[in-house]
């Protein structure tokens, strides 16, 4: 893993959302991509652009931040972009060949009853790029368990499994499988290829209307470090992603969340 790409918000816990980045990036060896989007907008009834005032306040902002927090002598680049969140992601990830973003749940929001804000979840909604959302407050450890949950282990796409791999290859974690069979279930879901195969140490079964759900039945049971789940069209937010906006109440992690990208 050597590029990781790390948007940053103006919430309250965007210093220990950066610290933890850094401390993450340190681990691996990695380069940071450290970036802030801002949008043109020009005053109603006026010809005043305040699209420099914007830069300026937005790279001062970066610039402060990055100040209070220890960078350890990681490499690391602060931007800050003008232009679309989601494009300007996209545009990053392939420039820069990012191999994972690090997100934080909510990145402006300051409803406590939220746990993946408007921004945040249209990053994972709206994009491939394989994405690490960090709880709040979290401070940096190695990941020694890793529960990954699919309804479907079958795998088209090349490279969709290396952020899990080069997590479980640098930490040594031992990663179990937890297979959902849903209303959607196919004959063949549940056959293993040998990348994966070589990947885990058990698995577990589970039926349940969702991965969602078989998530739930088994996460405090099981006590992992980090979740392992895949975007797919019917997948883990499914019945959650209606909105970009994720509450508490429907789910919440206390632990990072690896999310890739569609093994399809």
């Amino acid at each position: 893993m050597k590029s990781i790409l790390v948007p940053i918000g103006t919430s309250e816990n965007s210093l220990s959302h950066l610290q933890y980045a850094v401390d993450f990036a340190l681990s691996f060896g990695a380069k940071l991509f450290v970036i802030q989007t801002y949008n043109v907008y020009t005053k109603a009834g006026t010809m005043v652009n305040v699209d420099a005032i914007l830069a300026r306040e937005s790279k001062a902002y970066l610039d402060d931040l990055i100040s209070k927090i220890n960078t350890k002598g990681v490499d690391y680049i602060a931007k800050s972009l003008k232009g679309d969140l989601i494009e300007t992601l996209e545009l990053v990830s392939k420039a820069a060949d990012i191999d994972l973003i690090l997100i934080e749940p909510r990145t402006n929001s300051i409803k406590e009853e939220v746990f993946l804000g408007k921004t945040s979840g249209k990053i994972i909604k709206q994009t491939q790029i394989p994405a690490l959302i960090i709880p709040e407050a979290t401070v940096f450890k190695p990941y020694n368990y890793i529960l990954m949950a699919v309804k479907s282990a079958i795998i088209k796409k090349e490279g969709v499994l290396s952020p899990l791999k080069y997590v479980k290859e640098h930490f040594k974690a031992t990663v179990d499988l937890l297979l959902v069979k849903t209303h959607y279930y196919n004959e063949g879901d549940f056959d293993l290829n040998e990348e994966l195969k070589s990947l885990i140490s058990n698995t577990i079964y589970s039926e349940n209307p969702t991965t969602y759900l078989g998530v739930l039945e088994h996460y405090r049971e099981h006590n992992p470090d980090m979740l392992c789940v895949v975007r797919r069209r019917r997948g883990f937010f499914n019945k959650i992603w209606e909105k970009n906006e994720i509450m508490k109440k429907d789910f919440s992690s206390s632990i990072p969340v690896l999310v890739l990208s569609e093994l399809k």
